[in-house]
């Protein structure tokens, strides 16, 4: 046996004779219904027997790109050329390999080969090259709609060009024509879903998702058998669930789960690629609680996609809490995964795998280039926020703060404020401890120094950090942040200053954070429980500050405020006495 023949006798094991109808008309539909793994055992069943048939070649590498198995499909369709050269189809197919794998000249000059001789009612190839343009990583909508037009002008009666041109311009955002296309394709054939699912998904890149919601919902009421429609439904809710209040999140990602299962459930899948795909989804929508389950079963699955590497990194990451493991994990999968194949979410957790394992710098550029790479419907901008927050209140401080920084180094990110006010108290937090005498240390200027020269790229960082949040406009920032800001820039600031140390020498660093922290009570309302407290420190500091330096009036006028905050304050009725 040759090692092609072996190859294709591999591809082909496992499903041949399992399946029951064994025509391509029932492999076209098994498609429809995205019962792949039923389609995939009928085309194998008809590449073994109807060998010279090539459009059968073209359908089951259809599946394998559906699968993710670049490789494998270019192999089938290779094949398909070789057992039947006139079927331009399977040029089709390369070129969409090319595609996915980034090459556009490449997959430009298949398709001209494909297209070239083109008989007067053959528009199958122009149909497919133009869901491809649609379909590729990198969509091109306008040379999508040029193939679907000349598909159209040889077949004027197949509803399928429609939908695809109703997908097309929905890509472009024309909603109108998109609308047309889809509506003149449900007058050609009623029965068809596809048209009206398509008008339903419209309004999901408007972000109209309860719209979408509804519409899909009674679809399935009229068809309940119909996977994809669970499939959409599930893709909605995950979108939807972004937009969502906090408190509502996680029961609208939920629903996005459910109609997974049911999905897969009614597609009768429980093939490794179905999981993986399930997997997929799950990676996606942040359910790393299910995920969990899925890359186990799957880590122990013979022949399982490479991907699984992303799946068990995530979850070492995410559930284990297993930093090294999961930058192991990371790194496999970066070097066994091609990389038009990996996603932005990929670098995100191996940036914060290898952050959080040490390694900052690899990981900071990894944070980054997610950044770059992502989509809209990534999102990846919230999750590494929200990682930093839950490390922060988990009091895994050091590391919320490495994630911090890169939002923080942001002014157009949302979390640009909430992430440099966090970043600076945990740089605050760390720096005062490292300056401030540990117990039985005599307190001299000299251990001052020294404890200073430790500390103060810190707490530098820290004033830095409260000095963007201090220094903004938005009123919903002033509100939520600027009193809290000015008084732990003003601690940083006091520690920068030595005052514990050498209090003859303070320069009055903190003078200006506790002076506008205390116009700014007078202006900005606050419910923090600690307020009467900022103003005790902040009227204390100063006034003590004015003290060192001689004058003794404006000092005991501070302290004077104190008192009236805090008629039993020790510090400052000492003071007022003395003065």
């Amino acid at each position: 046996m040759t090692h092609s023949k072996l190859f294709l006798s591999l591809l082909l094991a496992g499903t041949i004779g399992s399946a029951g109808a064994q025509s391509l008309k029932d492999a076209k539909a098994a498609l429809t219904a995205e019962q792949y793994d039923k389609a995939k055992g009928i085309l194998q069943n008809l590449v073994e027997k109807k060998a010279k048939d090539g459009e059968n070649y073209f359908y089951l590498g259809k599946i394998h790109l559906i699968n993710d198995k670049v490789d494998s499909a270019a192999y089938v369709f290779n094949q398909g050329l070789t057992n039947a050269p006139k079927e331009q189809l399977n040029n089709v197919g390369l070129g969409i390999v090319d595609l996915m794998n980034g090459n556009q000249s490449a997959a430009e000059s298949k398709f001209s080969t494909a297209v070239a001789g083109l008989g007067k009612k053959d528009y199958l190839p122009l149909l497919y090259i133009g869901e491809a343009y649609i379909d590729a990583p990198k969509p091109d909508y306008t040379k999508a709609i040029e193939y679907l037009t000349q598909a159209k002008a040889k077949n004027e009666k197949d509803p399928s060009i429609l939908v695809a041109l109703g997908d097309a311009y929905a890509g472009m955002g024309e909603s109108s024509q998109a609308f047309v296309n889809y509506r003149d394709a449900e007058y050609m054939d009623p029965n068809l879903l596809a048209p009206k699912i398509g008008q339903a998904v419209i309004s999901r890149r408007a972000q109209a998702y309860d719209v979408v919601i509804e519409q899909l919902t009674a679809l399935t009421q009229e068809h309940p058998d119909y996977a994809p429609l669970y499939r959409e439904l599930a893709e909605t809710y995950y979108l939807s669930s972004l937009k969502a209040p906090e408190e509502q999140y996680r029961e609208i990602n939920q629903k996005g789960v459910e109609n997974y299962k049911k999905y897969l459930s009614l597609t009768g899948d429980n093939s490794v690629e179905a999981k993986t795909r399930y997997a997929d989804f799950l990676v996606y929508s942040g359910n790393y609680e299910e995920l969990k389950t899925v890359a186990e079963e799957l880590a122990n699955a013979p022949g399982v996609d490479a991907k699984v590497y992303r799946y068990l990194g995530y979850i070492a990451y995410n559930q284990d809490k297993d930093y090294a493991k999961a930058t192991e994990y990371m790194n496999t999968l970066f070097s066994k995964v091609q990389p038009e194949r990996l996603i932005p979410r990929d670098y995100l957790y191996a940036g914060l795998a290898n952050l959080s394992a040490g390694d900052e710098a690899k990981g900071m550029d990894l944070l980054k280039q997610a950044m770059e790479k992502q989509t809209e419907e990534d999102n990846l901008e919230t999750e590494i926020a929200e990682t930093a927050f839950a490390k922060y209140q988990d009091g895994d401080v050091e590391n919320a703060v490495k994630i911090f920084r890169l939002p923080a180094s942001m002014p157009e990110s949302d979390y640009y404020y909430d992430a440099n006010y966090y970043l600076g108290l945990g740089q605050y937090s760390k720096g005062s401890k490292i300056v401030s005498p540990a117990e039985g240390e005599e307190v001299t200027p000299e251990l001052g120094q020294q404890k200073l020269q430790e500390g103060k790229p810190i707490l530098d960082e820290a004033v830095k950090a409260f000095g963007i949040v201090v220094a903004t406009d938005k009123e919903d920032v002033k509100k939520k942040y600027l009193i809290n800001s000015l008084y732990y820039k003003g601690l940083s600031e006091l520690a920068l200053d030595g005052v514990m140390y050498d209090p003859e020498k303070a320069q009055g660093l903190f003078v200006d954070s506790f002076t506008k922290l205390l116009e700014a009570v007078k202006s900005i309302e606050s419910d923090d429980a600690n307020l009467n407290s900022y103003i005790t420190d902040a009227n204390n500091y100063l006034g003590y500050f004015y003290y060192l330096k001689g004058d003794n009036a404006k000092a005991k006028t501070y302290f004077q405020e104190t008192i009236k905050v805090d008629p039993e304050n020790e510090f400052a009725g000492q003071f007022v006495d003395q003065l």
